[in-house]
């Protein structure tokens, strides 16, 4: 099987894992729709088999048209990784709606109306992968961002019951969990961490990178390499997973 010519959908897909995914598929042969709210940023990394298309997660509406528009200019979505998503942490106390209902809406949400528009034109095709980058997160309680957790904890559940839908179609549905990965929210997160845990932002880069067991940050190209097995020959039978990349048993 080659991927040549395959639809692949890559939500936030013009900076970090998304675009190291992006970049991955569009090498691979794929035809690569990439999406963010930001048409600038995805219009300075398209090209060689990468087009963006400005598209907010969170807008059920744009989430429609948008992949009607790129299904008919692409064909079928094949690949449907959805990526999109904020990562912020705040005490449960300090927590409002406003932003309880917009991590939602961002990450769950997100994935659920991504999913659900990929697979309408996927469903008429004879294979297809559902990729949802959620994280470690997603697996256990972390410490200060408990909106965050549930909403990559929903991420997980939905892709397995999604698997459990599909089971003995062509279709797979998995998630990946990594830990902290070296991209612009890392450096986002790090003076957000150094003023709540009232350190420095030396210090605060420190703490994320002892939270992985190999003392060091994850890569985007690691993450997509995940990927690139899941859409490869040989992963049939991995299905309805949520993959941990952390270095170590967590």
């Amino acid at each position: 099987m080659t991927l040549a010519g395959k639809h692949a959908l890559v939500t936030g897909g013009g900076t970090g894992i998304g675009l190291a995914i992006a970049k991955m598929l569009a090498a691979e042969g794929c035809q690569v729709t990439i999406t963010g709210r930001r048409q600038a940023v995805l219009d300075e990394v398209a090209g060689h088999g990468i087009f963006g298309m400005a598209m907010d997660v969170r807008d059920e509406a744009q989430v429609v048209e948008t992949i009607s528009a790129a299904v008919a200019a692409r064909g079928p979505v094949q690949i449907c990784v959805a990526n999109a998503g904020i990562a912020e942490g705040r005490a449960l106390h300090k927590t409002d709606l406003a932003f309880w209902r917009d991590m939602m809406s961002t990450n769950l949400d997100g994935a659920f109306l991504t999913i659900r528009e990929a697979l309408a034109s996927m469903r008429t095709t004879d294979w297809g992968r559902v990729i949802a980058v959620s994280s470690i997160a997603g697996l256990r309680g972390l410490q200060g961002a408990s909106c965050y957790t549930a909403s990559k904890h929903g991420m997980i559940g939905l892709i397995r019951a999604l698997s459990e839908d599909y089971l003995g179609k062509p279709i797979t549905f998995n998630a990946l969990c990594p830990a902290y990965v070296d991209t612009p929210i890392i450096a986002r997160n790090t003076s957000s961490i150094a003023k709540r845990a009232s350190v420095s932002e030396e210090k605060a880069r420190a703490m994320m990178i002892s939270a992985n067991r190999h003392n060091r940050l994850i890569s985007p190209e690691e993450v997509a390499a995940a990927v690139r097995w899941l859409v490869s020959p040989g992963s049939e039978s991995v299905n309805g997973q949520a993959i941990e990349i952390a270095g170590g048993q967590m």
